[in-house]
């Protein structure tokens, strides 16, 4: 989906793994391996997806040290991506309840409003995939977060103590209302013309 001449949605591969780990690493204590990601992948229940940044080029690829242990692994190999990456989000696709995994921005990229972007086209996966509601579980102390997820009608319905390895934060569990209900579209359908009107402006080029 083109949503500017900059930037660009589009659903992850493969090749744009090394980049949302680096994204992941920037945003986040704890960090997934990258096999983690080719599971999600290949995962039925998992949807993910990445913006790019068109008027950037993708950073080369890591070099890696040759050995009789990579000539055997050719295959697991990933491509170079052709697309500098700025962001990403995960969800997961339950029986009725989509969940967002994980949402994250490159340092540089935010506060352009493209956060809120991934959070909308994530609302709208689980709105086709015929979801009931969205949950996610954020920060204690990552109060911007949480004011973004309450502009979509996120509400906070309880606490995972200790959550977080790092830190052992707490976790605030978010919820949103019936998805599906005409009063939660019409409220999304706002939003999005809101957010459109800002990117007509001009000011996220």
């Amino acid at each position: 989906m083109l949503i500017s001449s900059r930037y660009q949605l589009r659903t992850m591969s493969e090749a744009d793994i090394p980049q949302v780990s680096a994204i992941e690493e920037e945003a986040f204590a704890t960090q997934w391996p990258r096999t983690a990601y080719r599971r999600e992948l290949a995962n039925k229940l998992a949807r993910y997806l990445v913006v790019v940044d068109r008027t950037r080029e993708p950073p080369p690829p890591p070099r890696r040290r040759r050995s009789l242990l990579t000539l055997f692994r050719q295959g697991e190999e990933v491509e170079a991506a052709k697309e500098y990456v700025v962001g990403y989000v995960g969800v997961w696709l339950m029986v009725d309840e989509a969940h967002v995994v994980a949402i994250a921005v490159r340092e540089g990229y935010r506060r352009r409003g493209l956060g809120e972007l991934l959070l909308a086209e994530a609302i709208e996966l689980a709105l086709e995939n015929q979801q009931e509601n969205m949950t996610l579980e954020v920060r204690r102390s990552n109060l911007g977060a949480q004011a973004l997820y309450e502009k979509y009608r996120f509400l906070k319905v309880g606490l995972r103590k200790r959550y977080y390895s790092d830190n052992r934060e707490d976790a605030v569990i978010m919820s949103t209302p019936p998805i599906q209900d005409a009063s939660y579209r019409e409220h999304l359908d706002y939003l999005r013309r809101q957010f459109e009107r800002r990117w007509a402006e001009g000011s996220k080029d």
